[in-house]
């Protein structure tokens, strides 16, 4: 298989969980989609509750749960969903009506949580919030260490090098030349490799067109103002992530294309000039960024079988890290019923 991202190494173990022998192929570079992602866990906060997003989500949180104690892993649990307009505030309204694990926290309710030293002082204008308790986050970067090291202990070959050429003859195994010179032949192929799928299924004769989305993100640490809280907060699409240390994640932006905006990354902190006074004097610590593939023309993510044996996980966008084990399931699902 292709692709050395959360969703090429979440298949990868899964299939090898499954009995299956896999090789993984990939650059020894920081994934593209995965660097940029905040690992945020938006499923019980989503909007609808029907259709293949919902389904997808759903089962990604079952699996989580049961992937956390197998490789032993954390994952932060909570999440505050703030509004900021009337109308969202009115859809957080409805949607707590249609699901008993959300509660919903008016402002006067925030401002008794602020007193108590259970949230920090919140950014201007919030008109309530939605506080799901199994929501939440989890650390990308963690989680693909620790998945391929399990995977390896169960026989998975990583093999770093990109693919230059995919080929096959009739019904034949797939014939794959590598970045390195070598050749290797395979059963089933694979391919999540985010932006580098389109190349790749463009030469089997399946344009799959996708769209570069940039995502800036940065690491503060903060001052004594504000007290430690749990949970992630979310502010008009902004994720303010805390971790260990006193220190906060915070992003992604989302900027088309590829190149990265030095104003966007401004607004970031200034949560677009609504930021309280502790977050706009914490310390920047680092920055970072990634391309996230965002299919054109059709939803994400992509979940095909373009050909016999051809199979593409890819296009996750922005929701590669909540829904990447229920895509890797469908892609085990796929092999094992052949």
């Amino acid at each position: 298989m292709i692709g050395g991202g959360f969703v090429g190494h979440c298949c990868a173990w899964l299939l090898q969980q499954r009995g299956h022998q896999v090789q993984l192929i990939a650059l020894d570079t920081a994934p593209q989609g995965s660097a940029a992602a905040l690992g945020l866990l938006m499923a019980e906060v989503y909007q609808r509750r029907s259709g293949r997003g919902w389904r997808l989500r759903r089962r990604s949180m079952q699996l989580l749960q049961q992937w956390q104690e197998q490789l032993h892993l954390p994952i932060q649990r909570g999440l505050l969903l703030l509004a900021s307009e009337p109308q969202e505030w009115e859809r957080q309204q409805r949607l707590v009506q249609q699901s008993q694990y959300l509660e919903l926290l008016s402002p006067a309710d925030l401002k008794q949580r602020i007193n108590q030293a259970t949230l920090p002082e919140l950014p201007d204008g919030v008109l309530g919030g939605v506080w799901s308790g199994g929501d939440g986050q989890l650390d990308p970067m963690q989680w693909i260490r620790q998945l391929q090291l399990s995977a390896a202990e169960q026989g998975l070959e990583r093999l770093q090098a990109s693919v230059t050429a995919v080929d096959r003859h009739g019904s034949g195994p797939w014939q794959l030349r590598l970045s390195d010179g070598s050749e290797l032949s395979c059963d089933w192929l694979l391919i999540a490799a985010g932006l580098g799928s389109s190349g790749l299924l463009e030469s089997l004769g399946h344009p799959l067109p996708m769209e570069p989305v940039l995502g800036q993100a940065l690491e503060l640490q903060l001052g004594n103002e504000p007290p430690a809280w749990n949970g992630c907060l979310i502010w008009k699409g902004i994720n303010l992530v805390p971790r260990p240390n006193r220190r906060l994640w915070l992003g992604a932006t989302v900027e088309p294309g590829d190149e990265a905006s030095a104003p966007a990354l401004a607004e970031l902190q200034s949560l677009e000039g609504t930021a309280p006074s502790w977050l706009q004097q914490a310390q920047v610590l680092r920055q970072w960024q990634g391309l996230r593939a965002r299919p054109s023309g059709q939803p994400a993510p992509v979940l095909e079988q373009p050909d016999p044996r051809l199979l593409v996980v890819s296009g996750h966008y922005r929701n590669g890290i909540l829904l990447a084990p229920a895509c890797a399931e469908w892609a085990a699902t796929q092999i094992q019923d052949s």
